[in-house]
């Protein structure tokens, strides 16, 4: 059972800026060769998907987020880490973390029922 770990979320002012970070547990073998990813819940609204990243780093984003997020990965130290920049209001919500449970994974698509392993999120506010 792979455990995550969010942590970095805050309040902010619109164009702000934050640090997202995600991490597994140190027995986790296999965190390198897993598709991840970062989703968020605005309040009334459903999950949404952020970014992801393969086993390659090749990274997708969600429209509302590109040229603004940046996802990457630690595989020495197990953390999967999201870039907030030029924060909107509409980025407000709780955001989480998430593994797929298959290994050499490469299809890091941008839907939430993929991802087995979730953290417990982390509330990011902006403020305008």
């Amino acid at each position: 059972q792979m455990q995550l770990m969010e942590s970095g979320g805050g309040s902010v002012q619109a164009g702000g800026s934050l640090r997202l970070s995600c991490t597994a547990s140190k027995e986790e073998l296999y965190f390198a060769r897993r598709c991840m990813g970062w989703f968020r819940q605005a309040p009334g609204k459903g999950r949404e998907a952020v970014a992801t990243v393969n086993m390659d780093g090749n990274t997708s984003y969600a429209d509302s987020v590109k040229g603004r997020f940046t996802i990457s990965r630690d595989i020495d130290n197990n953390i999967l880490s999201l870039q907030l920049t030029t924060l909107k209001p509409e980025d407000t919500g709780v955001y989480y973390c998430a593994a797929r449970a298959i290994v050499h994974c490469r299809n890091s698509y941008l839907d939430d029922s993929l991802y087995k392993y979730w953290g417990q999120g982390t509330q990011v506010t902006v403020s305008s």
